[in-house]
């Protein structure tokens, strides 16, 4: 797929906390099928934006438009917007504003799965049983609201058995399926983050936020996660939006790679393009803007 078919288009996107603008009139796209890494230095405003995109902060200005189907015509996504209404159905399928939603309905109406930078699992519960958790929604909505669930309903039944068959799905995804009794406390460090990933992906979500998953794995654990991401992308036709700072993991899986310096975009493109944008290289490196030129001068002897 290509930027042609965005499943994400985060347009003019701005969000001020009292005097500091923490984004700066972003804009970029996040294509269907596709791995975009959201990149930049510490304080760049990158987890703002997935805040932004999930839910958790209200942007001060601009848009995040998500589309189930194919990319709606652009007078159907203004006609949504100056409706107020946060959702809606076009020729080409449903599409949600996501600025406007809060984050349980960004999560469960329009599929937007995240994890986040430090491991929240439910550690005292078992690998099967956080899994189960993460399908919620349809269970709930299956068993009535509990009144069918307390008498043992054929459609909850159901949803309960199907609940159990992706959670074991997921965990054989992940090579944990036969540590799904044990607490979900008690693994590895690697096999919790490879854990938030396949519970994330028991909502069944079109997009798949991951902040930083590859925070504090060793090598190996870090070979293991690119493969699963990977493998994920490839089995799901899933779109992947990936905050990371390990440039090797970054470059080896990204489709499309968006660079923030201080809540702007200073590149967007493929990750060679990135990797040799004497703007990236100077952000990184602390370099003044002033000084750019010298950076590009270097890169070139």
């Amino acid at each position: 797929m290509s930027a042609a078919d965005p499943l994400l288009a985060v347009e003019h996107l701005t969000m001020r906390f009292g005097g500091l603008i923490a984004i700066d009139d972003l804009s970029f796209t996040a294509a269907r099928g596709e791995i975009t890494a959201l990149i930049g230095p510490n304080g760049a405003g990158k987890t703002t934006v997935f805040n932004c995109a999930t839910g958790f902060y209200k942007p001060s200005s601009g848009r995040l438009v998500l589309s189930h189907g194919g990319r709606p015509a652009t007078d159907e996504i203004d006609v949504l917007t100056e409706s107020g209404r946060r959702w809606g159905i076009t020729p080409a399928g449903p599409v949600f504003l996501l600025e406007r939603m809060p984050d349980h309905e960004v999560a469960a109406r329009a599929k937007v799965a995240r994890t986040f930078q430090n491991i929240r699992l439910f550690s005292g519960m078992t690998v099967l049983e956080n899994l189960i958790v993460a399908q919620h929604n349809p269970l709930m909505l299956a068993s009535g609201w509990t009144v069918l669930g307390l008498i043992g309903a054929r459609r909850y039944a159901t949803a309960e058995r199907a609940a159990v068959e992706r959670a074991r799905y997921w965990l054989d995804q992940i090579g944990l399926g036969d540590r799904a009794d044990d607490a979900a406390g008690e693994l590895p460090y690697g096999a919790q983050r490879r854990l938030e990933i396949a519970r994330a992906m028991c909502t069944e979500p079109q997009l798949l936020c991951l902040d930083e998953p590859a925070a504090g794995l060793n090598p190996r654990e870090t070979a293991r996660l690119t493969e699963l991401l990977l493998s994920i992308r490839r089995a799901h036709s899933l779109s992947i939006l990936l905050i990371e700072h390990d440039m090797s993991v970054v470059m080896e899986i990204s489709d499309h790679v968006v660079v923030l310096d201080y809540g702007q975009k200073i590149a967007d493109g493929s990750p060679d393009a990135v990797r040799n944008d004497p703007r990236v290289v100077a952000a990184y490196l602390g370099v003044e803007d002033r000084e750019v030129d010298k950076v590009e001068a270097e890169i070139a002897e």
